[in-house]
Protein backbone atom coordinates (compact mmCIF):
# COMPACT_ATOMS: atom_id res chain seq x y z
CA UNK A 1 0.00 0.00 0.00
CA UNK A 2 1.06 3.29 -1.02
CA UNK A 3 1.63 6.10 1.84
CA UNK A 4 -0.68 8.70 -0.15
CA UNK A 5 -3.66 6.52 0.38
CA UNK A 6 -3.03 6.40 4.15
CA UNK A 7 -1.83 10.31 3.66
CA UNK A 8 -5.20 11.49 2.31
CA UNK A 9 -7.17 10.66 6.01
CA UNK A 10 -4.41 12.40 8.01
CA UNK A 11 -3.14 15.23 5.99
CA UNK A 12 -5.71 17.76 7.58
CA UNK A 13 -4.90 16.82 10.69
CA UNK A 14 -1.17 17.53 10.43
CA UNK A 15 -1.54 20.73 8.51
CA UNK A 16 -4.05 21.83 11.68
CA UNK A 17 -1.86 21.09 13.75
CA UNK A 18 1.77 22.49 12.15
CA UNK A 19 -0.91 26.31 11.88
CA UNK A 20 -1.82 26.03 15.17
CA UNK A 21 1.86 26.11 16.45
CA UNK A 22 2.53 28.91 13.97
CA UNK A 23 1.35 31.57 11.70
CA UNK A 24 2.69 30.01 8.26
CA UNK A 25 2.16 30.75 3.95
CA UNK A 26 1.33 27.36 1.97
CA UNK A 27 4.89 26.90 0.55
CA UNK A 28 6.36 26.87 3.88
CA UNK A 29 4.12 24.39 5.04
CA UNK A 30 4.43 21.91 2.50
CA UNK A 31 8.58 22.25 3.30
CA UNK A 32 7.35 21.79 7.09
CA UNK A 33 5.47 18.61 5.53
CA UNK A 34 8.62 17.49 4.22
CA UNK A 35 10.98 17.98 7.09
CA UNK A 36 8.43 16.17 9.30
CA UNK A 37 8.98 13.08 6.40
CA UNK A 38 6.03 13.19 3.86
CA UNK A 39 8.62 13.48 1.20
CA UNK A 40 6.18 12.95 -1.91
CA UNK A 41 4.08 16.16 -0.07
CA UNK A 42 3.12 18.79 -3.48
CA UNK A 43 2.02 22.33 -3.24
CA UNK A 44 -0.80 20.54 -5.76
CA UNK A 45 -2.06 18.56 -2.38
CA UNK A 46 -1.44 21.18 0.07
CA UNK A 47 -3.02 24.16 -1.50
CA UNK A 48 -6.37 22.82 -2.27
CA UNK A 49 -6.44 21.72 1.24
CA UNK A 50 -5.85 24.98 2.75
CA UNK A 51 -8.48 26.47 0.11
CA UNK A 52 -10.95 23.96 1.45
CA UNK A 53 -10.13 24.57 5.27
CA UNK A 54 -10.30 28.27 4.69
CA UNK A 55 -13.73 27.89 3.12
CA UNK A 56 -14.93 25.74 6.27
CA UNK A 57 -13.71 28.56 8.46
CA UNK A 58 -11.15 25.93 10.42
CA UNK A 59 -8.20 28.50 9.53
CA UNK A 60 -7.87 32.15 7.99
CA UNK A 61 -5.51 33.53 5.89
CA UNK A 62 -4.02 36.68 6.08
CA UNK A 63 -2.05 38.68 2.45
CA UNK A 64 1.22 40.02 3.59
CA UNK A 65 4.23 41.90 2.08
CA UNK A 66 7.20 39.59 1.99
CA UNK A 67 10.52 41.20 1.67
CA UNK A 68 11.67 38.10 -0.33
CA UNK A 69 9.00 38.78 -3.52
CA UNK A 70 5.37 38.49 -3.94
CA UNK A 71 2.97 38.58 -0.92
CA UNK A 72 2.33 36.01 1.03
CA UNK A 73 -1.01 34.35 1.94
CA UNK A 74 -0.21 32.86 6.13
CA UNK A 75 -2.81 30.84 7.80
CA UNK A 76 -3.68 30.82 11.53
CA UNK A 77 -6.08 28.32 13.47
CA UNK A 78 -10.19 29.43 14.02
CA UNK A 79 -11.65 28.54 17.03
CA UNK A 80 -13.55 25.71 14.57
CA UNK A 81 -9.85 24.49 13.85
CA UNK A 82 -8.68 24.32 17.00
CA UNK A 83 -12.19 21.87 17.25
CA UNK A 84 -11.27 19.76 14.44
CA UNK A 85 -7.72 19.53 15.61
CA UNK A 86 -8.92 18.11 18.88
CA UNK A 87 -11.45 15.62 17.36
CA UNK A 88 -8.82 15.05 14.95
CA UNK A 89 -6.07 13.68 17.89
CA UNK A 90 -8.96 11.76 20.14
CA UNK A 91 -9.47 9.61 16.72
CA UNK A 92 -6.49 9.31 15.84
CA UNK A 93 -5.08 8.00 19.56
CA UNK A 94 -8.29 6.00 19.32
CA UNK A 95 -7.47 4.29 15.85
CA UNK A 96 -3.44 3.89 16.21
CA UNK A 97 -4.42 2.22 19.79
CA UNK A 98 -6.89 -0.25 18.22
CA UNK A 99 -4.13 -1.07 14.71
CA UNK A 100 -1.34 -1.50 17.74
CA UNK A 101 -3.34 -4.20 19.54
CA UNK A 102 -3.86 -5.82 16.31
CA UNK A 103 -0.46 -5.38 15.26
CA UNK A 104 0.78 -6.94 18.41
CA UNK A 105 -1.93 -9.55 18.72
CA UNK A 106 -3.58 -8.18 21.97
CA UNK A 107 -7.06 -7.87 22.78
CA UNK A 108 -8.48 -4.14 23.34
CA UNK A 109 -9.85 -4.11 26.68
Amino acid sequence: MKQTQLLKGVLEGCVLAIIQKEKIYGYELVQELRKSGFDDIVGGTVYPLLQKLEKQAAIIGDMQSSPDGPDRKYYILTEIGNERLLEFKEQWLLLTNNVDHILEGDEIK
